[in-house]
């Protein structure tokens, strides 16, 4: 008994300062709170970057917290910002984009890549110039989808029916729709379009339109909107005949008609449909049919202008010190290496951002497997950003996207085009005259 408590003293004096040395290592990196808005798959794969950026350098401690959905966190942001509880590096939805701008809640990115000089021409461009402003970049695209539009190809060839091409007019998928109605003898539906404001936002991009005056906010404060240019009188006059012809099932709006059009998607009751390029993933674990993927369809005559992005970019907050923004600013371009992003589209179904992860391994293999899934990455490249497909630089683009969703759902249910466009349009050129003079933009 002696002799274990002599070995137990002797093990216990080498411990404790093998720990007090461990801890002193910890305490000497500087903290980095990182606020996200990520659940599962992705949440994952965040939680692995951040330990492998630890594990990689001894300055820099990154600590993720789970914020919430994308609404709560911005609210969160703003309402902490300047305090201590407010994080270094933060994930923000992209129709936020404008209102944490003009708050001053965070030091562009522009400026970490001035000083480090780094290539950000390795970034896709489209995906940049949303989060641009000014010729600046204010923070780093990370989780972004395009739409695209899905279809089933293994349904199209047990009917006899051509696939769309990559790059479809409104009539290639007119035609598609109906052939899958007529020979399915109505035990598919051969189409739909979600009642949904971003979606809406993408016909008017990939038809070289802007939505905003002032080139869609990009060189000044929007005053005013047109919802009822000839681009988006077209799209929704495609949609009438679809639906006129019987073509055309209606799921409705909101996350439920999502999740009813996938649904009807994977088991054979609808041929197409258009949504984000983040579904991908989803669709190849839920069916054993073959996906296909066509860039988003534009109108008949004209040239896709490609279309804009979804999903959030990452913020380094300017209310915390030079050194810990410093540390937000290495974090952010871990992530943003060829490798982690071919992996981040790999396990979430977001589109690899860096222009050389498309020679990783685990995208080639990806692609080989499913040479669908390159589509979406193939649209997102071939588009030269402008003002219209560089996305709305503009506050109240939720409030927007409501307006543009009720019209929508008025014009599916038989409501005059004209009239609910020049509806949705008066009602959010009201909603911007009153946030533009409460906010003082312009004066």
């Amino acid at each position: 008994m002696k002799r274990l408590w002599v070995l137990g003293a002797l093990l216990t004096l080498l411990i404790i300062p093998l720990s007090a040395c461990t801890t002193s290592h910890a305490a000497s990196k500087t903290r980095v709170v990182f606020w996200h808005e990520m659940t599962g798959p992705a949440q994952d794969q965040l939680n692995q970057y951040v330990k492998a950026f630890n594990a990689s350098q001894s300055k820099y401690e990154v600590v993720p917290e789970f914020e919430g959905n994308y609404n709560e966190a911005v609210q969160k942001i703003l309402h902490t910002h300047g305090t201590d509880a407010s994080p270094a590096v933060f994930q923000s939805m992209d129709v936020s984009t404008s209102q944490l701008y003009h708050a001053k809640v965070a030091t562009p990115v522009q400026q970490f890549i001035d000083e480090d000089h780094y290539d950000v021409s390795q970034i896709s461009p489209v995906a940049r110039a949303f989060y641009s402003q000014g010729g600046r970049q204010i923070s780093m695209p990370f989780n972004t989808s395009q739409p695209v539009l899905y279809y089933n190809a293994s349904l199209l060839k047990r009917l006899g029916i051509k696939a769309p091409p990559v790059n479809p007019s409104y009539s290639d998928i007119t035609r598609v729709a109906k052939a899958i109605s007529q020979k399915s003898h109505g035990k598919v539906k051969g189409l739909t379009v979600e009642a949904y404001g971003w979606l809406f936002e993408q016909f008017l991009a990939n038809g070289d339109t802007t939505m905003a005056n002032h080139d869609n906010g990009r060189t000044g404060f929007p005053t005013s909107v047109n919802m009822t240019s000839k681009t988006s009188r077209d799209a929704m006059a495609w949609v009438r005949d679809n639906i006129k012809a019987g073509d055309f099932i209606d799921f409705g709006a909101g996350s439920q008609a999502e999740s009813n059009e996938i649904a009807a998607f994977l088991a054979g009751k609808l041929g197409i449909f258009i949504q984000s390029s983040a579904y991908i993933s989803q669709l190849l674990a839920g069916t054993k049919d073959q996906l296909g993927i066509t860039y988003y369809p534009h109108a008949d005559g004209q040239t896709g202008n490609g279309v804009s992005i979804g999903g959030a970019s990452l913020w380094i907050s300017n209310s915390q010190p030079k050194a810990v923004q410093r540390g937000a600013w290495a974090f952010i371009k871990s992530v943003m290496t060829p490798k982690a992003q071919a992996q981040w589209q790999k396990a979430t179904g977001y589109l690899a951002l860096n222009r050389n992860s498309q020679r990783e391994p685990v995208l080639k293999a990806l692609y080989a497997k499913y040479p669908a899934a390159q589509v979406p990455s193939q649209q997102l490249a071939r588009a030269k950003a402008n003002r219209a497909n560089s996305g709305i630089f503009m506050e109240g683009l939720i409030q927007e996207r409501a307006y543009t969703q009720t019209a929508m759902s008025q014009i599916y249910n038989g409501g005059d085009i004209d009239k609910a466009l020049k509806t949705a349009q008066l009602s959010m050129n009201q909603f911007l005259a009153n946030t533009n003079r409460a906010n003082r933009y312009g004066q």
